[in-house]
């Protein structure tokens, strides 16, 4: 499904964002993937960085795209209609 069909379906809307925005996010997900690594962790916990890592990712392919994922939409709404 493209990300227009998941705008007209109400689960995206169009974003327009800026290169600080997209600096920070790819700074979220750089010190949450180093802290998903501290060994003191349990696998739970560094699991549960690691998705939110991933879901920062996926964010950001959605506002290069000119996306936002809707406040309604489930929280791995940013991660599915990337590939």
């Amino acid at each position: 499904m493209s990300l227009e069909n998941w705008s007209k379906n109400g689960w995206l809307r169009p974003y327009r964002t800026s290169p600080s925005q997209i600096a920070d996010l790819f700074a979220i997900a750089d010190r949450d993937l180093e802290d998903a690594r501290a060994e003191r962790l349990s696998t739970d916990w560094q699991f549960g960085i690691a998705y939110n890592a991933t879901l920062k990712l996926c964010t950001i392919l959605l506002y290069a795209e000119g996306y936002r994922a809707e406040k309604t939409s489930p929280i791995t709404a940013p991660c599915r209609p990337c590939p």
